[in-house]
């Protein structure tokens, strides 16, 4: 499928702010040990998902690889207006004013277009968090990030933010997939006019098999002539929610594009949530959480 010419559906955020509703992640396996010399590799992957359409570049400081995707971009022929670059901070979360200029010396931009509190178990005050919010306020206003947001964030997280916040945030980025469904958060952010963003949302067939939604997407992927993956990406987008994915392949990248050409129905949509809430998998942050917590 390589060579598709699709364009990319967004979704407009509670500041105005558009994002493309697929983007390409930067973390886990390409992230790297340390900052170091420059990976040529990873540039041209990066540079790769760029001319296949990928315009909204996803990244964090913890990742160490900044500096390659601010190479990607300084290469790609993409003008900087029309990408959507998003960076987080956690390894300086004690000076996040000191982070985002090293954040944007490594980018080799003027500003990022979304920037995230990575995760928020540095803490367990309330208090702190909204310091930390405040701080983030000011990166906005200082024109050094067009919308601020968090990520790994629980309701009570977002309801001690809100309490004090002058910006609510705009995204919270967290793990989403059919075996994490996370409770009641996405119709509460949904309540709060905050969007979630889903990393890992090809978990439930990269991870999970065998699992309860494994009939269901064979037979959706047949009916609508694309792959399993394809459909997971659908399931999130028809919910609302964007889609953070990766691949080093070409023809994977470029198949997964094709989630933004057709829809389920509300039916097919309902039924594989219900049929993933029979299973429980949780990918990232285990450590945080009891294997009974599905929030």
């Amino acid at each position: 499928m390589a060579g598709l010419n699709i364009e990319m559906p967004s979704m407009k955020l509670n500041d105005g702010t558009s994002v493309p509703m697929i983007g390409y992640g930067t973390g886990t396996a390409r992230a790297k040990k340390s900052d170091g010399k420059v990976d040529r590799n990873l540039v041209e992957a990066i540079k790769m998902a760029i001319k296949m359409g990928y315009h909204h570049l996803d990244g964090a400081e913890v990742y160490n690889n900044e500096a390659e995707l601010g190479v990607a971009i300084k290469e790609s022929s993409v003008a900087r207006e029309k990408l959507f670059v998003t960076t987080k901070v956690m390894t300086n979360i004690a000076d996040i004013p000191n982070a985002i200029n090293e954040s944007l010396k490594k980018l080799q931009l003027d500003y990022v277009d979304l920037y995230l509190i990575h995760a928020p178990f540095f803490t367990s005050s309330d208090a702190e968090l909204q310091t930390k919010w405040q701080e983030m306020e000011k990166v906005k206003t200082d024109g050094k990030a067009k919308s601020i947001g968090v990520s790994n964030f629980l309701q009570s997280h977002l309801e001690a933010v809100l309490s004090t916040a002058k910006l609510p945030p705009s995204i919270n980025q967290t793990e989403f997939h059919l075996y994490l469904q996370r409770g009641n958060l996405l119709p509460f952010m949904q309540s709060k006019g905050i969007t979630m963003q889903a990393y890992g949302p090809l978990t439930a067939i990269t991870k999970a098999k065998p699992g309860p939604c494994d009939d269901i997407l064979a037979s959706l992927a047949k009916k609508y002539f694309v792959s399993e993956g394809e459909i997971c990406l659908r399931w999130c987008l028809d919910k609302g929610v964007i889609a953070i994915t990766t691949s080093d392949k070409e023809e994977r990248l470029s198949d997964y594009l094709r989630a933004t050409t057709f829809s389920m129905t509300p039916k097919e949509v309902e039924d594989l949530s219900q049929a993933g809430q029979a299973k429980h998998f949780r990918a990232f942050f285990k450590n945080k959480f009891s294997e009974e917590d599905k929030s």
